[in-house]
């Protein structure tokens, strides 16, 4: 029997190097490795033979790389950069943040660290055990969220850091978890209070916290394709098996360095995307997507899963359930639905599947079945909710699934509906009040406001909706013009400029 063994390389924030990417494939390809995948931290990994591994670790340390081999003790650092400029506006924190957070990480973190913008949703904010959460109003000064290692427990921090003391905080925070195992560790009842008091909080630049930070609600952006931003393009490129063949990767990072695009990005969807690709080199993009057979328009109801790592059995429920969503012409848009077959990995999901022995002895498991369980307010950052149904079979899963999905859009329809202020309304009444109007995706509800424009397909703000091109789409589900609907925009809460 053939014997694999997972390497695991680190790439911090999900930032990686078109030239360090190639020159880890073609040590991989040296070992006979044909496929690499990316991991839901936007980690690097790919498996090689038993006999190879001594092989690929002399290559690897001769490029200046660390792996770790059939280990996770030091999760890759999780970041939001891959969202940076395409799917992220208004923010204060730009590249060379992220990448000065990065650079003073100069040790290696044994717990999970997440750095995320708050004025997003595409990576999940909380599914680390320090979580830095941008301030969406003071400018270089972060939330800081601690989930206990292994609890589902989460103190939010007094104050907000400043940008340059998140790293140096980091460090310390993990010195007193690991330090204090018994306090800290796998214990629901772990104190925040007592942490906060163990850091010595004299030493960092820091601001009392205004109030708690309200995290977005999740809105998931269609992450593929080859799409245009502000003056530029991105391509989004993932894959139904989550295999990567080594033979197109490097292609990309040769094309990524001939059109002298710097970096690439993993995500925690398992695929890449790559930026700042000039107008002139579409074409290029497009025949590499063609040479390789590379599908980018896959239904949103498959992107939307997240399934652990290292699962072939997980990807393998995915694709049985996306087929009957397809069947069914079933809408999962505005959820997140993850997929856990192991019992230690954690996914990041609104509804979650998770696989159950019905009884165990000892290490081994038997018969087993699914639970389906929710978020809080079907939130994928939030860590408590309910259990929605247990012990249901392969078989049923498909219509139990189709029912959570009803309820979580019964769940967003009371969210949306506010009651009336009948005496605001009559003062309303009262004034002249100028009617606007925006123009409403039929099918993801996606706004184009003529005020703001769609400065993510290139509009510009003032440019009235029946002056658009024949060819815009919503840059989300990419539907077109025809498809949007005229509405007033206090109908959908939205104010007046």
């Amino acid at each position: 029997m053939k014997i694999n063994h997972t390497i695991k390389i680190n790439f911090k924030g999900g930032i990686i190097s078109p030239g360090d990417l190639y020159n880890i494939l073609v040590a991989a390809g040296k070992s006979g490795v044909l496929d690499a995948r990316f991991g839901l931290r936007q980690q690097l990994l790919f498996d090689v033979p038993a006999e190879e591994v001594k092989n690929i670790i002399n290559e690897l340390s001769l490029l200046a790389f660390s792996c770790e081999i059939n280990k996770d003790d030091y999760p890759n650092i999780l970041s939001s950069y891959p969202a940076e400029e395409i799917f992220i506006a208004h923010t204060w924190l730009s590249e060379g943040v992220y990448k000065d957070i990065f650079d003073l990480m100069d040790y290696q973190p044994r717990l999970k660290i997440n750095v995320s913008d708050s004025n997003q949703s595409f990576t999940p904010m909380l599914t680390g055990n320090i979580n830095w959460v941008a301030s969406p109003t003071a400018q270089h000064f972060w939330h800081l969220f601690i989930r206990f290692p292994k609890t589902n427990s989460i103190y939010e921090w007094k104050d907000i850091v400043y940008t340059n003391d998140v790293a140096r905080l980091s460090r310390e925070i993990e010195s007193r978890i690991l330090e204090n195992k018994e306090k800290f560790m796998s214990n629901p009842d772990a104190s925040g209070e007592e942490l906060y008091k163990m850091t010595c909080s004299g030493n960092y630049i820091t601001k009392p916290a205004e109030a708690k930070l309200k995290l977005p609600a999740f809105n998931l952006p269609y992450y593929e394709g080859l799409n245009r931003y502000h003056d530029k393009s991105w391509l989004g490129i993932y894959r139904r098996d989550e295999l990567f063949s080594i033979d197109f990767l490097k292609e990309v990072c040769s094309l990524c360095l001939q059109t002298k695009v710097g970096q690439l990005c993993s995500t925690p969807w398992k695929s890449i995307i790559i930026k700042g690709i000039e107008e002139k080199d579409r074409l290029k993009w497009n025949y590499l997507l063609a040479k390789y057979h590379i599908n980018v328009r896959h239904a949103a109801n498959e992107l939307n899963f997240q399934v652990e790592d290292n699962c072939r059995e997980g990807v393998s429920l995915k694709n049985y359930l996306v087929k009957h969503f397809s069947n069914e012409d079933t809408r999962t848009f505005g959820i997140c639905l993850g997929i856990k077959m192991s019992e230690n990995s954690e996914v990041f999901s609104s509804v979650l599947i998770r696989k159950k022995p019905l009884f165990k002895m000892g290490k081994f498991g038997f018969f087993y079945s699914y639970d389906i369980l929710c978020a809080k307010d079907f939130n994928p950052n939030e860590r408590t909710g309910f259990v929605f149904s247990r012990y249901n079979t392969r078989f049923l899963l498909p219509e139990q699934l189709r029912r959570v999905i009803s309820s979580f859009y019964v769940h967003q329809s009371k969210a949306f509906t506010h009651p009336v202020n009948t005496i605001a309304k009559k003062e309303r009444a009262d004034k002249a009040e100028k009617i606007e109007y925006v123009y409403q995706c039929r099918h993801c509800l996606s706004v184009y406001d003529e005020v703001t424009g769609d400065p993510g397909n290139g509009i510009a703000a003032g440019i009235a909706f029946d002056q658009l091109d024949e060819e815009y789409s919503c840059a989300l589900c990419e539907a077109p013009a025809s498809d949007f609907v005229k509405i007033e925009k206090s109908s959908l809460g939205l104010q007046p400029v």
